[in-house]
């Protein structure tokens, strides 16, 4: 079995020109952003009938029950406890709070203006990397992330300018940027001995579990929504969760976590477009600008790759700051 590299390893003599990308991984990579792109689209849909928590629930058990179904007739391989750490980890942050975060911020932002907050996660990924993996935190990194803060700053100005209620909602958007950054990086290392499709299971699993509190909640509102906003929490579950997630963890497993999270970066534009085309719903321009700005950010903190890969040809340019 092929060994996948832990974020932030180095191979030795490894040539500096990044490897192409295999036909499967460039599929898996654009399931993924469609998929993702157009659960903010969904949740802003979906959002005046289901409560953040419960559409979180619902998303989640579909998910689950999806999940293990696509494991009929798949090894398991039984996780150490550090695993199981690292699992619990990645299914309470990436799956359960990341949802509910999002789900709350976009019952008050509307759907480009989110995805433009939750788009500095990669950032934020490097930064989690210089600390906990000790990558360090190189000045350009620095640098993107404070920019990329700023953006966040400017679109939390615009927030407050159109509705007071908006501040809330770039406050959770936060919340679900830096929970997704905490899932990745707890994520990554799972994947090196565990199969993808197991790993993406366990989590959704996790987070299901960590949201049954809100099961009241969600009773109450799958009485009271129309039958469009259920096969909407429906299609969350489906798409979005169960096929994108494994998706990702296929693409994670066969590349590093850096270089998979700069992909994401196109999602913001397609929530703008899909969030016209569906809503007629524009980002004011403040936000817009806000957005740029974090894009700007999370540009500059991938100056270090660039320069090492200069200055040391024999170094493995796929880490987590790339």
């Amino acid at each position: 079995m092929t060994r996948t590299p832990i974020v932030g390893e180095q191979s030795r003599g490894a040539d500096p020109v990044v490897p192409r990308l295999s036909t499967s991984v460039l599929i898996a990579i654009v399931v993924t952003l469609l998929a993702w792109s157009s659960a903010f689209i969904v949740i802003r849909g979906v959002a005046p009938h289901f409560a953040g928590g419960s559409l979180a629930l619902a998303r989640l058990l579909v998910g689950t029950v999806v999940l293990s179904l696509l494991l009929i007739g798949r090894r398991w391989v039984r996780p150490t406890g550090r695993e199981w750490l690292l699992i619990v980890v990645f299914g309470l942050s990436w799956f359960a709070a990341y949802n509910v975060g999002l789900n709350i911020a976009e019952q008050s932002l509307d759907a480009g203006t989110t995805a433009m907050i939750v788009g500095i996660g990669p950032v934020l990924i490097a930064l989690g990397a210089g600390v906990f993996l000790g990558d360090g935190i190189p000045r350009w990194l620095a640098i993107g992330a404070s920019v990329a803060f700023l953006g966040v700053v400017l679109i939390g100005i615009s927030s407050g300018i159109t509705r007071i209620g908006d501040g809330a909602g770039v406050t959770w958007a936060i919340i679900a940027a830096i929970t997704y950054a905490i899932g990745v990086i707890a994520q990554k290392p799972v994947l090196r001995r565990l199969p993808n499709r197991q790993v993406t299971f366990l989590g959704c699993a996790v987070g299901a579990i960590a949201c049954l509190p809100f099961a009241g909640t969600l009773i109450h509102d799958l009485a009271q929504a129309p039958v469009a906003s259920i096969l909407g929490a429906v299609y969350l579950g489906v798409v979005p969760t169960a096929i994108a997630f494994s998706t990702w963890a296929f693409a994670l497993s066969r590349m590093s976590a850096g270089p998979l999270a700069v992909t994401t970066y196109i999602v913001p534009t397609l929530v703008v477009i899909e969030a016209y085309l569906f809503f007629r719903e524009v980002p004011a321009p403040v936000a817009v600008v806000g957005g740029v700005v974090c894009l700007v950010g999370v540009a500059l903190s991938r100056k270090r790759s660039q320069a090492r890969r200069t200055a040391v040809g024999s170094s493995n340019p796929r880490n987590l700051q790339e």
